[in-house]
């Protein structure tokens, strides 16, 4: 495991748990967003799965049981309640979570990830949308002034495609089992319910803004852009 320097979110675009961990970090702790690398987590399709494979991976998630499932719509209800936060529920049929994850590499790339991730939460909690299908990817690209058969087929591109292994590798290197995951070294936090100590370690190593963050095996910091699941588990 890997003694990153840097403090890295992981984060879904699936997950309602890193959705509310977005929230409360942008809303909350601005004065960490620049400091972090975001780092998306998802779950890969055969292809990637083979190229994971054959690097020496070997992704550390599975399918949640339609009991936990149950737990977890009712868990979210109870903590969105309690913000104030309105969740229309989207239904996702044979989704490739390449498309939207992927699609977050391009933004990153041109300085609008932050943006990105924002108007994707948007579409999928706020709008019940299907972030796996191309089209909505396409619209969101067009409204960030993103090329939208760039972003949008992003899948498709095997350079964004290793890119995405690399990611999926640093998944593997940090022990990151679910989302939203926080690591700091080698100190872990797992779960929405450990954002604050997260954000109490970080403090603590009084951590300056990162000034100039590059491409860290593929993920661009995206702390550069001006525009700015039960312990959360693996919702």
């Amino acid at each position: 495991m890997p003694g990153n320097k840097t403090p890295r979110f992981y984060f879904s675009l699936r997950s309602p748990y890193s959705w509310l961990a977005y929230q409360e970090l942008t809303a909350h702790h601005p004065e960490l967003v620049g400091s972090l690398e975001w780092v998306p987590f998802f779950e890969p399709d055969a292809e990637s799965s083979r190229m994971l494979e054959e690097r020496g991976g070997r992704f550390p998630y599975s399918e949640m049981s339609r009991a936990k499932n149950m737990y977890v719509l009712q868990d979210i209800g109870r903590i969105t309640k309690s913000r104030g936060v309105t969740v229309n529920w989207p239904v996702d049929k044979a989704p490739v979570w390449e498309v939207p994850h992927l699609g977050y590499l391009v933004a990153a790339r041109e300085g609008r990830g932050h943006d990105y991730i924002a108007a994707v939460y948007r579409a999928r909690f706020g709008e019940g949308r299907n972030i796996c299908d191309p089209a909505v990817i396409a619209d969101i690209g067009t409204a960030l002034g993103i090329d939208p058969g760039v972003i949008s087929t992003a899948k498709d591109d095997p350079e964004l495609r290793a890119q995405g292994v690399d990611v999926l590798m640093d998944v593997c290197k940090d022990g990151v089992f679910g989302v939203p995951f926080f690591v700091h070294g080698f100190t872990r936090f797992w779960g929405l319910d450990r954002l604050d100590a997260f954000v109490e370690h970080l403090h603590s190593k009084a951590l300056p803004a990162a000034s100039v963050p590059g491409p860290v095996n593929g993920v661009v910091g995206i702390g550069r852009s001006a525009d700015d699941g039960h312990a959360g588990g693996c919702g």
